[in-house]
């Protein structure tokens, strides 16, 4: 039984600490960007890639090594050094100020893991290892992305604005979770790949009436 519990944080706006500046920072920073954070890297070199998004604004960078009583108050704080003791100490101080902590190579010393993810749209599909073999979770991730692409993400969007539509006309829970299946058929999926969103949607409304008037 794992000891995380699978959940997703709105981290707009909040206040993110990476430490180290290497090619796993990266990473780290890319997804904390995705998610509108507002992210501090403390190392004091770093890569070309994080310089860039320095350069422009996206990230801030205090150019010198981690050390102990000095970390400032962050909603999240990763470490991610190259340096194991760093690492435990940065997030034993990061814990005891109440912040979240994440230790890339050891998920043992922190509070959470940072799963492979996909995104489409409202669509999310993450892969976890524990933090035992990224690789893997990347393989698995890669994997999953080849078989569901953006009309997945589109299906959503349908979806959205044909659900209380659909509801008056499929009256109980059971009738609508059948249809729900149903409709997402290949045809609608190509549709949705293709571009051709007001096509799906009179396809969906179709099934609709043909799905009520059969049951």
């Amino acid at each position: 039984m794992s000891a995380f519990y699978p959940v997703n944080l709105r981290l707009e706006g909040r206040k993110c600490l990476v430490i180290g500046g290497g090619t796993v920072a990266e990473r780290k920073v890319k997804a904390l960007l995705a998610a509108g954070a507002q992210i501090t890297v403390l190392s004091p070199e770093i890569t070309s890639l994080l310089s860039a998004l320095v350069s422009v604004g996206s990230i801030a960078h205090i150019a010198a090594p981690y050390q102990t009583g000095r970390l400032g108050i962050f909603f999240i704080v990763i470490c991610a050094t190259n340096n194991a003791a760093v690492n435990r100490l940065a997030a034993e101080e990061a814990g005891s100020k109440g912040a979240l902590v994440n230790v890339a190579d050891a998920p043992e010393l922190g509070d959470f893991i940072v799963p492979a993810h996909i995104v489409h749209g409202d669509l999310l599909i993450t892969v976890s290892t524990g933090g035992k073999s990224p690789a893997l979770a990347r393989r698995l991730r890669e994997e999953l992305a080849a078989r569901y692409g953006p009309e997945y993400g589109a299906y959503l969007e349908v979806l959205s604005r044909l659900r209380a539509e659909l509801k008056e006309q499929l009256a109980t829970a059971e009738e609508r979770n059948a249809f729900w299946r149903e409709a997402l058929s290949g045809e609608v999926l190509a549709l949705l790949a293709a571009g051709n969103m007001q096509e799906a949607e009179e396809k969906i409304r179709n099934a609709a009436s043909r799905f009520r008037a059969k049951s």
